[in-house]
């Protein structure tokens, strides 16, 4: 007797973006966008989304968090279109583009409108783009609530959904403020998605003020980094990190690599040092110029520079497929930013690599804290597995790379200066505007306005 295929068990069955409840023509709009499959965050939220309750989610980066909120938003909004129908707050103006273009990718055969307020862009061209009422607003809080207090006419009354991305991000750069008066001029009576990497005790009490009844959604219970991703540590020398980067630049040609810096200076200046030395390196960081910024990632993603160096402005949220090895040329300063980074690789099922550079002195304490290496205790025992390293072949290659260095360093040097002197006599126009997000958030420099108001 044959079985009942009606009968037959299902619980095998694979999982798709249908069975969630996505209707076809969102369904067709992640087909041309090559998602096969949801990801587990996507699984968890998608359908609880879909049944209109508020959620908090936890995922480890590079999980899909993106497409687990716009999908539900864009599916209510065919249900009842509307203009100004949801907002997306993000910590930085890279992640605010990039939110727009999946929201434009999967909502472009409904005729979907967006548009991305960030500071650094002129105020009355996006007063003009809000007046013209589009359905998905993404934006860094800091300039949100400018257009809410300046520009006439506009105000979110009848909004739908708020969602707040990398909500611990956009708490550790004291946009506290900003975010109360957000909450204030939007009705309590909306959808709210609340997506964090890690819940801090900030992230607990914005929970409680902005959400009604969420479900909690968590894929990782453990703040860590994917499986396969593959980490290495580098003992060296503090004076020879630049001989280091640039001979493990030459071992990877043809290789897509971000290197992560700790300050916009150093950042700066190993750019420098790089394009003196023949590579394709561009510069991403907090001084920079929006232009400039977004120029940086569009000639990294299009490929035709092969070297991102960056501070930590690029390691939240940006999806970059093709990134094969993330260097740390400098250590995070803590395990959170360390996953952050790493993140940029390894992504979506994808391998990858990542090389955390660990010089002598206040690095190998640091480092053992923030990556949970087997960091040597004694000084003299890291001198032998760094004079290991070098006679382990690479030595005369790296003698020979000192050499080659001192002039491109001299030069990287001197464009510095120039640099730090054009920009004295630009911080005399700049206006607050241009700085309300990533290294010089606008909550940091409320506060230190009023602390010299009390002053007086």
């Amino acid at each position: 007797m044959e079985p009942d295929p009606s009968k037959e068990d299902t619980s095998n069955e694979e999982v798709t973006f249908k069975s969630l409840g996505v209707v076809d023509v969102l369904c067709e709009a992640c087909e041309q966008l090559k998602w096969k499959s949801p990801t587990a965050i996507q699984k968890e939220a998608i359908p609880v989304a879909l049944q209109g309750r508020d959620i908090i989610g936890l995922a480890e980066t590079g999980s899909g968090k993106t497409a687990a909120f716009a999908i539900p938003v864009l599916q209510a909004l065919l249900k009842t279109p509307q203009r100004l129908f949801a907002l997306v707050l993000t910590p930085t103006r890279e992640l605010a583009f990039q939110i727009a273009e999946q929201f434009e990718a999967l909502g472009s055969v409904i005729g979907v409108k967006t548009v991305v307020i960030v500071g650094g862009m002129d105020m009355m061209t996006q007063s003009l783009t809000l007046s013209k009422k589009p359905h998905i607003i993404i934006a860094t809080p800091g300039r949100l609530v400018d257009h809410l207090e300046n520009t006439k006419g506009f105000n979110l009354k009848a909004l739908k959904f708020l969602i707040m991305d990398e909500a611990d991000r956009i708490l550790d750069m004291d946009f506290e403020q900003e975010v109360d008066k957000i909450l204030k001029s939007i009705p309590r009576e909306r959808n709210t998605y609340l997506y964090s990497a890690t819940m801090t005790q900030k992230v607990q009490k914005l929970q409680r003020a902005s959400l009604s009844e969420p479900v909690k959604v968590e894929v990782s219970t453990k703040y860590q980094t994917v499986e396969k991703l593959q980490q290495y540590y580098l003992f060296m020398p503090l004076k020879h990190k630049d001989v280091y980067l640039v001979h493990i630049l030459n071992e990877l040609p043809g290789d897509s690599v971000m290197v992560f810096c700790a300050t916009c200076a150093n950042t700066q200046r190993t750019a420098f040092l790089l394009r003196n030395l023949g590579f394709t390196a561009i510069p991403l960081h907090g001084k920079l110029g929006q232009a400039k910024r977004l120029g940086a990632l569009q000639k990294f993603k299009g490929k035709t520079r092969s070297i991102l160096i960056a501070t930590d402005v690029a390691s939240r949220g940006l999806d970059i497929p093709h990134v094969d090895v993330v260097i740390n040329f400098d250590i995070p300063s803590n395990s959170k930013d360390y996953v952050h980074r790493v993140g940029r690789t390894a992504r979506a099922g994808r391998g990858g690599k990542s090389i955390t550079f660990v010089t002598q002195g206040l690095d190998i304490p640091h480092v053992d804290v923030v990556i949970n290496f087997d960091i040597p205790s004694n000084s003299k025992d890291y001198v032998h597995r760094v004079g290991r390293t070098a006679r382990a072949g690479r030595g005369e290659s790296l003698t020979g790379t000192v050499d080659v260095l001192q002039k491109p360093q001299l030069f990287a040097n001197k464009e510095m200066k120039e640099l730090e002197g054009k920009d004295k006599k630009r911080r005399r126009k700049h206006s607050d505007d241009e700085r309300d997000d990533t290294e010089e958030s606008k909550g940091v420099k409320n506060r230190f306005k009023k602390k010299k108001l009390k002053h007086k």
